[in-house]
């Protein structure tokens, strides 16, 4: 899955992309490197980041999808959290959706059931305003696990069937270092729920803490969680480095399959 923000304050790669032409061109490369899904986001949610509109949220991101969509050239999910966005983004051709409050807003999890697409709900403790102001978790994996499990029974209940949903223990979201590497390093405790299991993991601050480099220096690190998380299970990787993820991902593939 590569990452595509269209927005100026996303926290790797905010305002590269605002543009239609940038976006598109962008999006194609990533392609060409080996994404299967490219996932358009209209409103970042790093650590600290302010809300926007609706109506800008939808100024973004819609003719970016409509023009993917029209290509054919990958699955196009659309990152968000906001009903009518969902909507307006299944219409002009997404078919996945991608929400780190887990079709919890009001009226987002029966638009995501009206839409027809698949979904993936994902962790988060708190809003991405204050999600990193102290974590704290009894179990981190165990309560994660647990909160999963119960959106994924809310989505069956408003008739999304299990062959559509994809499940992120979320990575990052309200999680200290410690909590990222456990939830890395239990996953198969999530696999073991027999549903696909994202991981974004590209470019976080939780590598900068480990490598002591600046976080524009953490392409190996995400390279290298990216094949720790897929070795234990993980079934979609979200990477903003898709040619180098991928390469690396074949290799490991290789190994483990004995090519």
């Amino acid at each position: 899955m590569g990452v595509l923000n269209v927005t100026p304050d996303s926290f790797f790669d905010g305002g590269r992309y605002l543009r239609l032409g940038p976006a598109l061109e962008h999006a194609e490369a990533m392609i060409q490197g080996g994404a299967a899904i490219i996932d358009v986001g209209g409103e970042s949610t790093r650590p600290g980041a302010a809300g926007v509109s609706v109506e800008e949220e939808l100024r973004r991101v819609i003719p970016v999808v409509e023009h993917l969509a029209r290509a054919g050239r990958a699955v196009i999910a659309v990152d968000t959290s906001s009903p009518e966005v969902m909507l307006a983004a299944a219409a002009a051709g997404a078919t996945l959706i991608n929400d780190v409050r887990g079709l919890q807003r009001p009226g987002a999890l029966a638009a995501a059931a009206g839409s027809g697409c698949a979904v993936c709900v994902m962790h988060m403790q708190g809003e991405p305003q204050t999600m990193q102001r102290q974590p704290r978790y009894e179990d981190v994996v165990a309560e994660v696990k647990q909160y999963l499990q119960g959106r994924v029974a809310a989505c069956e209940a408003a008739g999304i069937g299990r062959d559509r949903i994809v499940i992120d223990p979320g990575f990052g979201f309200g999680k200290t270092v410690a909590h990222n590497l456990a939830l890395v390093r239990q996953l198969p405790d999530f696999v073991s729920l027999r549903l696909p299991v994202l991981m974004g993991m590209s470019r976080k601050s939780t590598i900068a803490a480990i490598t002591g480099r600046p976080g524009d220096d953490s392409l190996a690190g995400s390279v290298a969680l990216a094949v720790a998380a897929v070795l234990r299970g993980a079934h979609i990787i979200r990477a903003h480095d898709v040619a180098e993820t991928v390469d690396a991902l074949k290799i490991a593939h290789a190994v483990q399959a004995g090519v």
